[in-house]
């Protein structure tokens, strides 16, 4: 997933599309006849929720919402093990939702019973764990592809082309990421994001270490840098678009030719959760097709709530760098739970990150 900085919420860009999201009244939204009390403790990551949605539940419940962030799955799971206390509600990736099952982390909801859940695409029940959707509720997905520069790269297709940018004396940024990076070698060896073979992963981590020395920085926080020019292309999420789109005389994304991982988050309550009915009252609170809407288009993601695509604007629903063609998806991989395998990759980025 997918951190977005929280200043360009306020753009006028995403302002106007917000409204046309929301439909008017139907945007305003009836007060719920029973005022829930207390609060709602979400632990999700940076800004990858529409502060208006949280602001338009308290406005409805009566519900208090608290937020805290992480940056990674595995610093969220981290921090759940060494026993935090009080979240209610965590957005893990598809393949870490099926780690928390594994560990009975996770609150059974049977949110699929609730009213709303026929807008959920049943495409996306694709937690091992939850096939029908009795434990968690899909919430968003997208593309890790590249944000890049105009001005520095006037045009750029491929990871080929990104990582050749170091050659040509122009700068470029990869994830923090374990799983991204990794997969990402794999993928373009032509195997699987998932592969637990050693002799793939060999060559995966041969790969990274080649491009080690002409990688600026590994980080989340590449946005700024590549507004300013200081780097003229990072490896990035899709939620990227939404400086695009704000200022596209500058800035592009583009999901590479050669295909790039997918990411799908839900959203999950925590078998320790304090307050497991605001939790499930907030996920059927999502599934209202004008709430999702509005929490894509600040997101510039991908939705899985068919009601809600409908209400989308053109530059969100139409535009192929945030729905893909079908050709496009077939190119697309998804990170799934490694087992025991994921030994071999703690060991290759240890290797891999501390390599001078």
């Amino acid at each position: 997933m997918k951190a977005v900085d929280s200043a360009a919420a306020g753009s006028k860009w995403i302002k106007k599309t917000l409204a046309m999201a929301c439909l008017g009244a139907s945007c305003a939204g009836a007060a719920m006849a029973t005022q829930a009390a207390g609060v709602l403790n979400l632990y999700n990551w940076g800004d990858y929720i529409n502060p208006e949605v949280l602001e338009r539940f308290t406005a409805e419940t009566g519900v208090k919402v608290n937020l805290d962030t992480y940056s990674s799955n595995e610093e969220m799971l981290a921090k759940l093990q060494v026993g935090a206390t009080g979240y209610d509600i965590v957005f893990p990736s598809v393949h870490m939702q099926d780690i928390m099952a594994t560990l009975d982390l996770l609150e059974k909801t049977n949110i699929n019973q609730s009213a709303g859940f026929e807008n959920i695409d049943t495409a996306h029940l694709i937690a091992e764990s939850d096939p029908k959707g009795e434990y968690c509720l899909p919430y968003g997905w997208g593309t890790v592809g590249i944000v890049y520069n105009k001005k520095a790269v006037p045009e750029l297709n491929s990871w080929k082309e990104f990582f050749a940018l170091p050659g040509q004396g122009k700068k470029i940024v990869m994830l923090d990421d374990m799983r991204e990076d990794i997969g990402l070698a794999l993928l373009l060896d032509g195997k699987s994001v998932n592969s637990v073979d050693p002799k793939e992963l060999k060559a995966a981590q041969k790969f990274l270490l080649e491009q080690k020395p002409n990688v600026s920085a590994f980080t989340y926080d590449s946005i700024p840098m590549v507004q300013s020019g200081d780097i003229a292309a990072a490896q990035w999420y899709v939620g990227a678009m939404m400086y695009v789109m704000e200022d596209p005389d500058t800035l592009a994304y583009v999901i590479p030719e050669e295909g790039a991982t997918m990411y799908q988050e839900n959203m999950c309550v925590l078998k320790s959760a304090p307050n497991k009915a605001n939790a499930k009252l907030f996920l059927e609170f999502f599934m209202k097709p004008e709430i999702s809407a509005m929490n894509t288009v600040q997101q510039t993601n991908g939705s899985m709530n068919k009601a809600a695509i409908e209400l989308l604007p053109a530059e969100i629903r139409d535009n192929p760098s945030i729905n893909p063609s079908a050709e496009t998806k077939e190119k697309l991989q998804i990170f799934r739970e490694l087992g025991k395998g994921t030994k071999l990759y703690d060991r290759i980025w240890t290797k891999f990150r501390t390599a001078s």
